[in-house]
């Protein structure tokens, strides 16, 4: 089976999953195996279930009478699958990706050109080697553009999603210190995520430059086609403002207020806009949509339970984006608790990072500072400094928080949203 073969069927599917569980009918499903379990033996399942085909990576599960077929790397197929789909798309393609807020913009970007668009994008976290091919393949003939959100945690990687997903615009949302151990260290974050840039440069792509950023204003010096925003002579000039905590821009003396905390998405907004403003959309328009748009997702949201404000930043931690954070709540009124869960794959410099964190917190003086996780435990010598989520909900069972205002910021792994209903 080669793709030019393939490729009719997969314009009559559904959709493309490496899902068993979610197999509906007329779907495409890929094989992906684990350690522990052979996905190939769910292929003649999922075909009864109602699936259109299924690909996968060892010979004798093929059957082509069921639409089963055999490729030699079911990551492969995939991978040119959206490669040559992508190939026939002539709609603009927006690729960003960035050490903090990737998430956040491209869900701020989506939202604002879906008010004149029919705009596809990545679903929730989507944005790796898999990920990416995914998104590109559930790209179907009535979407008007598509944003990509990329992910990485080691040199090359970026370069691989772009060769993906062809950009026609890039975004680098900032460069910070996460996954120092994948990269090497600051200089190779920086790197690594310039590598869209390279893409861009080399195919004559628009670059979106925050000019405010001496990283990405030296890295696209003497471009061109770029979309600036930051500075008095950018294409488009913001000014920030906060109410009750919430971020607002202001454009042409218009304010939209998000729902959004903390001022580090500031930059996040103006991005979204730029692109709006850029692709025709009045600000009035983009003014509803970033006034309507509601985190969800763990990522700078703030909820409110019984009398007090939860600020939930639990999908993502790295020294950079927890210093914004912190720095950010300690402007909220009133008491207030942090629960910081450990900040991962920083590599060598992981206990130093630790310990940099948990001393800005002292400084800034807050009511009370909790810690989870092996590498804050290792450096706070607080009874307050747990190992992990169970024992702060054993502790939490019996103690509970006063403070009106509480943070629960961590990466991923440490899943502080397992506390929410024991605060």
């Amino acid at each position: 089976m080669n793709i030019e073969q393939f490729y009719p069927l997969f314009l009559q599917a559904g959709k493309v999953t490496i899902d068993s569980r979610k197999i509906a009918e007329n779907d495409i499903f890929f094989a992906f195996s684990g350690d522990n379990f052979n996905a190939a033996t769910l292929a003649e399942k999922a075909i009864d279930e109602g699936a259109l085909a299924a690909i996968v990576e060892q010979r004798e599960f093929e059957n082509a009478d069921r639409n089963i077929f055999y490729v030699p790397s079911t990551l492969e197929f995939l991978q040119q699958l959206a490669i040559h789909h992508r190939s026939q798309l002539t709609i603009p393609f927006i690729g960003l990706t960035g050490s903090n807020g990737k998430t956040t913009t491209k869900e701020l970007i989506h939202a604002v050109l879906s008010e004149k668009f029919n705009v596809q994008y990545t679903s929730g976290n989507l944005n790796n080697h898999i990920g990416v091919p995914l998104t590109i393949l559930s790209v179907k003939a009535e979407h008007e553009m598509a944003v990509i959100e990329m992910g990485a945690n080691h040199q090359k990687e970026i370069e691989l999603l772009c060769t993906i997903s062809l950009p026609d615009f890039g975004y680098i949302t900032n460069f910070g210190k996460a996954h120092l151990e994948g990269f090497g260290g600051f200089e190779g974050v920086i790197k690594g995520k310039s590598e869209l840039y390279d893409y861009l440069k080399n195919n004559g792509k628009t670059i979106v430059v925050n000019e405010n950023d001496p990283i990405q204003v030296e890295k696209t010096e003497n471009y061109s086609p770029v979309i600036t925003f930051g500075k008095n002579d950018s294409d488009y000039t913001f000014d920030s403002f906060s109410e009750d905590h919430f971020v607002g821009l202001s454009y042409n003396g218009t304010k939209a207020v998000s729902k959004l905390t903390g001022t580090y998405n500031f930059t996040n907004l103006c991005a979204a806009v730029s692109l709006g403003l850029h692709f025709g959309i009045d600000f009035d328009t983009i003014k509803n949509a970033i006034e309507m748009y509601t985190p969800t997702n763990m990522r700078s949201q703030v909820v409110k339970k019984d009398d007090r404000t939860l600020v939930l930043d639990t999908y993502n931690a790295n020294p950079s984006s927890m210093t914004a954070s912190l720095n950010n709540f300690i402007t909220f009124e009133g008491h207030k608790t942090i629960i910081i869960g450990d900040m991962l794959e920083l590599g060598e410099e992981s206990e130093k990072e630790h310990q940099n964190i948990l001393k800005l917190a002292q400084d800034l003086g807050f009511t009370e500072i909790i810690t989870v996780g092996k590498h804050f435990k290792a450096v706070n010598s607080s009874e307050l400094a747990f190992e992990n989520t169970t024992e702060l909900i054993e502790y939490l069972k019996g103690n509970k928080i006063q403070s009106e205002n509480i943070l629960l910021k961590g990466s991923r792994g440490i899943a502080l949203e397992k506390l929410i209903e024991f605060i």
